[in-house]
């Protein structure tokens, strides 16, 4: 399990611990061993004496993304209060430099083609194993295929899905830098109605969760409900919020007004057939310092859809989760063991 604590509207999670229960043991030819996920990636803390460049741009005022920020505000606010105090102190043992540094050598070094590439684990427990003279841990009962999302997708044609997790690669500044920077350290990003094109809505059961990732770009969250949603037979539910914290729980960033950038990332969330969630949910964690590398939802949603046992598919997908089929160029990347330590 990787709540710490939760109740009607927010929910605190621990990514790191969640990862190292799924590998806690994981058989090899011979042997069983426990590997844990670096800790440093965790150990985010703020910089108080690193003084934040002034933005020299115009500043965009839209009052629904100001108001909403208000609301994610007052919803931490909230939690603070309620959070039992134990869970508040949990000091970093490492500075955010060697985080960064750590994070971007890890980035690095774990760029491998692996298109085309298809496969999984049916037993009821981890595996390490070598795929192109690199050893990766896979987590039980899981499928991975490599390669362009839409073609992917295409090939699932007639399993059926109860919960889809997508992780677009919205365009955007960073990615952009990064690209042009070295080409092979970036991911294709794509435009809003390639998102759309996906063929997605042959692959959802009939009472089906879905939940995208998006960023606070007001043209993505439209897209999402006005574009994408429509054209994959998805109807808009809600929206909820991830908020990113120190590990003292404070936001990575101070809460803004505008476009500017907020210490939160939203999911938005959306249905087929017979589905209900609550509304305006906040989720609360220490984000991994790897790119893209999300907090686990599946625990979240699947108490949501009406089977015991979901059927999960995670589109451009970068690491492996138990019980799902991972999609995208690179669902192995934060699978490589470079990230892990064998504890026993």
């Amino acid at each position: 399990m990787s709540v710490l604590y939760q109740n009607n509207c927010y929910i605190l999670i621990d990514h790191s611990n969640y990862i190292n229960k799924i590998y806690s043991n994981v058989s090899s030819t011979d042997e069983s061993n426990a590997y844990e996920i670096n800790q440093c990636l965790f150990s985010i803390i703020i910089d108080k004496e690193i003084k934040e460049v002034p933005n020299r741009k115009r500043k965009l005022q839209n009052q629904e993304l100001n108001e909403e920020c208000s609301r994610v505000k007052n919803m931490y606010e909230q939690f603070l209060k309620k959070v039992p105090p134990k869970l508040k102190q949990s000091p970093a043992k490492s500075s955010s430099t060697e985080v960064r540094d750590l994070a971007q050598k890890l980035f690095e070094a774990t760029v491998f083609d692996h298109q085309g590439i298809n496969g999984g684990n049916n037993f009821g427990s981890a595996l390490i194993c070598t795929i192109k003279d690199n050893q990766y841990l896979i987590p039980s009962n899981c499928r991975f295929y490599c390669g362009c999302v839409k073609e992917q997708c295409e090939k699932l044609n007639g399993s059926k899905f109860d919960i889809v997790v997508a992780d677009p690669p919205w365009w955007n500044k960073y990615i952009r830098r990064l690209k042009h920077a070295n080409d092979k350290l970036s991911y294709s990003m794509m435009y809003n109605e390639d998102i759309a094109s996906i063929p997605v809505r042959n692959l959802l059961s009939p009472n089906c969760l879905v939940a995208m990732w998006c960023t606070n770009a007001p043209s993505n969250i439209a897209a999402v409900k006005d574009m994408i949603f429509p054209q994959w037979g998805v109807e808009y539910l809600t929206t909820w919020y991830w908020l990113k914290v120190t590990t003292n729980m404070e936001p990575l960033c101070d809460f803004s007004t505008g476009c500017k950038r907020q210490p939160y990332e939203r999911i938005i969330l959306g249905k087929v057939g017979d589905v209900t969630v609550p509304e305006d949910r906040l989720i609360v964690s220490v984000p991994s310092a790897l790119h893209s590398h999300k907090p686990p939802l599946l625990e979240l949603l699947s108490p949501y859809v009406k089977t015991s046992n979901p059927q999960t598919l995670e589109l451009f997908a970068r690491y492996l989760l138990p019980n799902t089929t991972s999609v995208g160029f690179e669902p192995l990347k934060w699978q490589h063991v470079s990230l892990y330590e064998k504890v026993s």
